[in-house]
Formats: structure tokens, sequence, C-alpha cells
């Protein structure tokens, strides 16, 4: 038997339950892998709560996770290029939080020596979405750039993408995310009212970009220190009545998980977990993530 994670309404934590199925087969043109680790998102809790409308299960019960690290356990009719024992990484179609999955192998990247699991299983849809997001904004050294929840999974992989850029950055974070922020670089401000202000007292000049990983306050904040829409980008999916840019995860590419797995393991890419849950566990790691102010990514294990 192999062990899911499902909820029959849509609610709280409390609704997850972990069932035992029998083991699904993977059909032609499908891997299934033995998951060794999976990433959760703020994604995750809004299908679960029946938020995300484009994601929402047409029908009940439904399932979780999009992002896995595992081994390659067997091969449907057709696959090429990937061979039983083969250790992946990479997106699912939200069914990431079981002991086997079923995917497509064309979604995955080969998981490089010295990337833990942990690591490997909470980076790939993050590392996308800041990827692409930082990408739409053709970044230089000329730019001054706002980046909210910049201490949170998004926010800190896209920060120290703009900092690579030779941009300054200003991130929002909560005060005890403060100094981890001023390690790597960046300028941190708090939350709350009086936003745009306390930025532009941190810039000491023009903001030139935004990229908003929280909600409205970003972008408003955005508006009110005179940046061109244009050079707002959001993937707060409760943002799109505003008229700014809203690049997020584009194309699965297993070629960027590769360059983000690689700026990990070189040092230029500093990527945090902060705690693993057990499958059996997951409403906890559900309840955590919620409570809000995680540093990095907190990550599923069998």
């Amino acid at each position: 038997m192999s062990r899911i994670v499902q909820f029959s309404s849509f609610g709280p934590p409390s609704v997850l339950e972990i069932v035992e199925v029998d083991p699904p087969a993977p059909g032609p043109g499908k891997v299934r892998v033995a998951m060794r680790a999976a990433g959760i998102n703020p994604a995750d809790y809004k299908v679960r709560r029946g938020q995300l409308m484009g994601s929402k299960p047409t029908s009940l019960p439904g399932r979780l996770g999009r992002e896995i690290a595992g081994v390659v356990e067997s091969l449907g009719d057709g696959v090429t290029g990937f061979a039983v024992g083969d250790e992946v990484f990479g997106i699912v179609a939200g069914v990431g939080l079981a002991d086997l999955v079923v995917t497509n192998p064309a979604n995955l990247a080969r998981r490089p020596a010295g990337l833990a699991w942990e690591v490997a299983g909470s980076l790939p849809l993050v590392g996308l979405t800041a990827w692409d997001s930082v990408a739409s904004q053709n970044l230089t050294a000329s730019d001054t750039v706002l980046v909210s929840a910049a201490a949170g999974g998004v926010g800190n992989v896209a920060a120290q993408l703009a900092l690579r850029s030779g941009a300054t950055v200003i991130g929002t974070a909560s005060e005890a995310n403060h100094e981890h922020l001023r390690a790597l670089g960046v300028i941190p401000v708090g939350y709350g009212p009086g936003l745009a202000g306390r930025v532009r007292q941190a810039a000491g000049g023009p903001v030139t970009v935004v990229l908003d990983y929280h909600g409205a306050e970003t972008i408003e904040a955005g508006f009110e220190l005179g940046v061109d829409p244009a050079r707002i980008n959001s993937t707060a999916d409760d943002d799109s009545v505003y008229s700014v840019q809203h690049v997020g995860r584009g194309p699965i590419t297993p070629a960027t998980f590769e360059a983000l797995a690689a700026l990990v393991l070189s040092g230029e890419l500093e990527f945090t977990v902060s705690a693993a849950y057990p499958l059996a566990d997951v409403a906890s790691a559900f309840e955590r993530l919620e409570n809000g102010h995680v540093r990095g990514k907190l990550v599923i294990t069998p």
C-alpha cells in the first residue's frame, strides 16, 4: 500500500487525512517516483481552503503538493531519458504529498550530488517562480528593487537573484528576519502602515521595481513611490485587480531547476529549509505555514 494526503471538504489543516491506497501505476509516458521530500506552499493551503479557484478540485476528495524530490521507481511505456533508480526533483500536478507520485518526466531534473533531499524537494516551484518574475524586469545595477516577503520561500530566492543583477534590494519582512536579510545584502524594512515612507528612506533615491509576493500593501506602496506599473510584478493571486504585471511561474523548465541547484551548491544562493515534517504530521506543517513569517520553506518527508 501507499499513503496519500487528501481532503474531503474545504477548510483548515484538520481536514487533511492520510489514506492508504494501492500503489499508482505509471501510464504510458509517465514515471513513478518514491517521494523523499515534498515542499509545501501557500498555493496548497489556498486550494485546500477552496480559495484558489483556478486550481480548485472539480470534485472531492482533493490532493496537494506541487514540488517533490525522490527516486524513480518504475517507468511507463515509452519513457526515455530516465531509468529506475535515478534521483530526481521537479514540479508535479498537485499530487506530491504521497509516498509514490506518478508524473511527467519532462517536468523533472536529476538531483545533483550534494543537494540535500529537503532542498531538492522544496526548491523547484518557488525557485522557478522567483526566476521568472525577476527575469521579467530585466534588472540592472541602476535599479532599486522592493521585494515583499523577502524572507519567505519565493521572496528570499527572488531577492538574491535581484542582488545578482547588481541592483539595490529592499525587502519587507518581520523583525525576526531582518538580520537574516542584512546578511544576504538586502536592506530590511517592516510591514504595516507607512511602508512607502520606510522604503523611501531606506532607498535614498527612486525605487524603480517592485516584486510582490505578499499582497496589496506592497503594490499600493509601489504606486505611492511612483513606480511604473509595468515594473510592478505581483504573483499574489488576490492582487489580479491591479493593473500591474503578473508574471509568475512560466513553463516548467528543468534547465532552470538545474541552474538554481548549481547556485545553491556553489554557495551563491542561500536556500533555507526551516523544518521537515513527516507525512503523518502534515497538518502540523500547514498550521505552521499558515501562521506566517516562516523563513524559507517547510518540507514533508516520508
